[in-house]
């Protein structure tokens, strides 16, 4: 396994164990698929996460990818979690939404 793969692996892996350890027993990480990618994180009804431990920061690319793999999924909601330099646990990462997505969320929660 790759450097770059291995640190991807354990980046998925600790989102799992996050979101397990806050309420969603099911998630778990999900088969590469290459081109038919529903995303990286499964387990969460209408979610698509796309999870990214990378250096350097490509917010359009991850945005426009996470959008195609959501849709791909049959998913409502489509979010890439990154990793935050200098941190190693997801809750200090970063969660990047486009504005429909970032709405539609604020809407669902009664604001």
């Amino acid at each position: 396994m790759s450097v770059s793969r291995a640190k991807g692996t354990a980046w998925e892996t600790a989102i799992v164990a996050y979101l397990q350890a806050r309420g969603w027993p099911h998630a778990e990480r999900r088969a590469l698929a290459g081109h038919l990618d529903r995303g990286d994180i499964a387990g969460l009804v209408g979610v698509c996460l796309s999870a990214k431990s990378v250096k350097r920061l490509e917010l359009a690319q991850w945005a426009d990818e996470a959008a195609s793999q959501a849709a791909r999924g049959g998913a409502d909601i489509a979010a890439v979690w990154f990793k935050r330099r200098g941190h190693t646990s997801p809750g200090r990462a970063y969660v990047l939404l486009d504005g429909h997505t970032f709405t539609k969320l604020l809407k669902e929660a009664g604001y």
